[in-house]
């Protein structure tokens, strides 16, 4: 049995025979006002928790979990019939909200369901954005106070071996389904808690999905295939939420299966769909501030694994010298990220990011290991209208004088806005045909015929 038949008889006997709680008077009305409504639906949730037989709800399969929150709710609810008359579509709501508090994520919940839904940003207990199409909008969805936001944080952080703590007030962790979480409570935040979740699709996109998007045109994307395909070293650079890790999501694809890929994140986000994945994750200092392992340390090991590619989520502190070492040292064909507001920052901060290693080397020489280590830089950016698209692919060509030296081989330019607010504009190439096109020859890789001639625009 789901509940705990002794403690509802208890429960019954105590409430005819008065009870310690006076009943509640209110009307329907009232009960819509947000204040009432969560007092009743934490009156039926704690009641819901000690009515629960905790010892076997791990026995029970999810949906059959489920049934048994919603018969037990409805017999509490019963009860509250006598105090609070609720509609059909009020008991039905406070069913499912109850699910989703005791299985899943609260008032979140519901978002993480809508496929529309690309981030949720919780703005202290009050308030919970949601961003649609690259647009964001304030929902009606809020937590009670406090200490309920705490606890769904808890929930999440929890669930991956993480801690969140006024010692430790900061967290990057993931969703069960891949998605990217950074939580930060007070005193860092100083109105309360905040969560920011960046969601990812269950079914990863593919190729097709951002034609269809317009973040590229089919030609790029057969261009994309066969840079991978020839092991070419990757940087994909673009500022926040431009879809960096979507795209080396999609170039992961071109991978080929007998091939031994090692990933490396800080919380693991990517979807790899071959078979020969090994997956690692750095962790953070425990309680006494021991056992902490960083990015450059799993890059470091990942050296001794064999692997064909190495994929770096991200790369954003040391970890990038050792990043670039195994680029400059046979492992090619691998895939990295980094935040940069164009190709040419994005050098500039590989730059400061060796610098801050510490490592004793001149700049002449930091800018002649990046020219060697990277292939090709591709730059994605979101637009006005909230789209995404790969603005620029350039080819690191080597250094002229003191300067790292790149061609572009296709942009994206954008032309205006119809009526609907959408952006228009050309992908088209630059008429520069690049040197790995002889990589591309010697090992059978076929591109569109004319893909750099420069007469050739993809109007969207």
């Amino acid at each position: 049995m789901f509940w705990n038949k002794d403690k509802e008889n208890n429960r019954l006997t105590n409430k005819s025979n008065g009870g310690p709680r006076a009943a509640v008077q209110e009307t329907s009305d009232r009960f819509t006002l947000a204040n009432e409504y969560f007092e009743l639906k934490t009156r039926i949730h704690d009641r819901l928790l000690d009515l629960i037989d905790l010892s076997i709800i791990d026995a029970l399969e999810p949906e059959e979990l489920k049934m048994q929150i919603k018969t037990l709710v409805q017999k509490i609810l019963m009860e509250e019939e006598q105090n609070i008359p609720l509609n059909s579509d009020e008991r039905e709501k406070i069913i499912r909200e109850i699910q989703d508090e005791v299985l899943g994520l609260g008032p979140l919940e519901p978002f993480m369901k809508d496929p529309t839904v690309n981030d949720v940003l919780v703005n202290t207990y009050k308030k919970i954005y949601v961003e649609r199409f690259g647009k964001l909008y304030l929902t009606e969805a809020r937590f009670k106070d406090d200490v309920h936001l705490r606890k769904i944080i808890d929930k999440i952080v929890s669930a991956v071996g993480r801690r969140i703590d006024e010692s430790c007030p900061m967290v990057d962790a993931r969703l069960a389904d891949g998605s990217r979480v950074n939580a930060i409570i007070p005193p860092l935040a100083v109105d309360g808690p905040m969560v920011s979740i960046r969601r990812f699709a269950v079914d990863p996109l593919e190729i097709h999905d951002l034609i269809s998007l317009k973040t590229l045109t089919s030609e790029i994307g057969e261009l994309l295939r066969g840079i991978v395909k020839a092991k070419l070293n990757v940087l994909i650079s673009g500022g926040t939420g431009t879809g960096k890790t979507t795209l080396l999501n999609v170039l992961s694809r071109f991978i080929p299966d007998t091939e031994r890929i090692v990933t490396i994140e800080d919380s693991a986000e990517l979807q790899l769909k071959q078979d020969h994945v090994i997956r690692l994750e750095t962790r953070p200092a425990n309680i006494e501030g021991k056992g902490e392992v960083l990015q450059r340390d799993l890059v470091r090991n990942s050296l001794r694994m064999r692997p064909d590619r190495i994929v770096v989520g991200e790369v954003r502190g040391a970890e990038v010298l050792d990043m670039l070492q195994a680029m400059n040292t046979g492992h090619d064909g691998s895939l990295t990220t980094i935040h940069a507001n164009s190709p040419r920052d994005s050098l500039m901060r590989l730059e400061t990011l060796m610098a801050m290693t510490g490592i004793n080397i001149t700049i002449d020489a930091v800018r002649r290991y990046i020219s060697s280590a990277i292939n090709v830089l591709v730059h994605s950016a979101r637009l006005v209208d909230g789209s995404r698209k790969i603005v620029s692919i350039q080819e690191i060509t080597g250094m002229e004088g003191d300067v790292i030296t790149m061609q572009e081989i296709f942009s994206f330019r954008q032309t205006g806005l119809d009526e609907q607010g959408k952006v228009k504009g050309i992908f088209s190439a630059t008429g520069i045909k690049p040197r790995f096109v002889e990589k591309f020859r010697a090992l059978n890789i076929s591109v569109p015929e004319g893909l750099f001639d420069p007469e050739t625009v993809y109007k969207i």
